[in-house]
């Protein structure tokens, strides 16, 4: 397969397309999960609740969606998905009308779970392209995280008054209507379903995490979910860090912004790094960033180095993640891959619960220097398993080839 040739894949052009409009609800839900909270929490203590309780829907949900997707094929996965966020987004701007919290955790939980179609666009990418472009398929893909980054907030801007005196609602309205135009390109998808293992037991979640104990699959998910869980532990805590330094609120949303682009930007060149070089070198090096990024937070808490910290953060996500993506797209065979996807994202989801829950805490009675140093002790248990087990034998459905 060859440049021109990825260009005119219809399925992959329908992929990008779909979750380029698609991913653009999440900064939205970010803002408006806080500001929403904090409007109607009877509590600041619970402000976060409905932002945690959106978290906490991708750990239940990842499985029975992989599974889903494996039985009825992605087309109708990626639908139900938008579907579901369709409507946690319109609960979501009854909540604000009706002025209820409930209502408003409800929404959010319901947006949760139709958002964790979206982290299946990675696998559902690889699996249209060749062997050979794989990481760069799934590279591309996250680069809707970029457009994501720069176009969200500036819907969020023009509409959530648009729906006053309501202040708010017009967000969750605009992600409904971000949905509608995000399906369009999903109907025109042209997937079949992966091929699935005969065993029964793979219908259930502890046959999904049973695929765990295979070497290849648990070096692939550990290092996804060490990505994703010190993204999330230095990310979510960092504006009260900045807070509690004596930056403005302004400030601390403009490291954020970096951070996020930072996350994704590199995506329009990891896949053909990886290619190039293989996939451990380039893990490594994503390993090598999260690891300088927390030494940064240990050095110094002036803004160049927060602003330092997080844009090496977000840029040592991209490389780690895209990496053990890549990694378990070529540890298992086709029949498998819907219950090893399931069994990763399940674990990467609860990883990032907890990290965002404990973030807190730890920034509140240890301050940053602790949570970095913890931070860089992850990271290091984290090399000890990319290099375990070298000298074993590579799996055959690697996607990637030696250079």
């Amino acid at each position: 397969m060859s440049v021109t040739s990825l260009a005119r894949n219809g399925n992959l052009i329908c992929l990008l397309v779909a979750d380029a409009i698609l991913a653009s609800s999440m900064p939205i839900l970010i803002i408006l999960g806080g500001l929403a909270g904090l409007m109607l929490a009877p509590t600041m203590t619970l402000a976060t609740l409905p932002a945690s309780l959106q978290t906490l829907a991708w750990l239940f949900a990842a499985a029975p969606f992989s599974l889903m997707m494996g039985k009825y094929g992605r087309k109708v996965g990626f639908i139900v998905g938008t579907l579901l966020t369709i409507v946690g987004a319109l609960v979501g701007t009854w909540a604000l009308i009706a002025g209820s919290f409930a209502v408003l955790c409800v929404s959010h939980l319901i947006l949760g779970i139709g958002l964790t179609s979206l982290q299946y666009f990675r696998f559902a990418a690889a699996e249209v392209v060749s062997r050979d472009w794989r990481p760069v398929a799934i590279s591309l893909v996250l680069t809707s995280g970029l457009i994501a980054a720069f176009v969200g907030p500036q819907i969020f801007i023009v509409t959530k008054d648009m729906l006053a005196p309501f202040s708010l609602a017009g967000g969750y309205t605009a992600i409904v209507v971000i949905c509608l135009v995000g399906i369009l390109p999903l109907a025109a998808l042209n997937m079949p379903p992966t091929p699935q293992a005969t065993r029964a037991p793979s219908t259930s979640r502890l046959a999904s995490l049973a695929v765990l104990k295979r070497p290849a699959v648990r070096k692939a998910v550990v290092i996804g979910a060490t990505s994703q869980g010190v993204m999330m532990f230095m990310m979510v805590p960092t504006t009260l860090a900045m807070i509690g330094c004596g930056f403005s609120e302004a400030s601390a949303g403009n490291v954020i912004r970096w951070h996020v682009v930072a996350m994704f930007a590199p995506s329009f060149f990891t896949g053909f790094l990886i290619k190039r070089f293989g996939v451990t070198p380039v893990v490594t090096v994503g390993l090598v960033l999260l690891a300088i990024s927390a030494a940064i937070g240990i050095s110094s808490q002036s803004a160049t180095h927060f602003y330092g910290a997080l844009i090496l953060l977000g840029a040592g996500w991209n490389f780690s993640y895209i990496g053990a993506t890549d990694m378990l797209a070529g540890a298992v065979p086709d029949a498998e891959k819907s219950v090893a996807q399931g069994a990763n994202d399940t674990v990467i989801a609860l990883i990032s619960t907890l990290c965002a829950f404990v973030s807190g805490a730890v920034i509140a009675a240890l301050g940053w220097t602790v949570l970095s140093a913890m931070t860089l002790g992850i990271v290091a248990l984290s090399f000890g398993v990319l290099f375990m087990n070298q000298g074993g034998k590579r799996p055959a459905s690697s996607t990637l080839t030696s250079h």
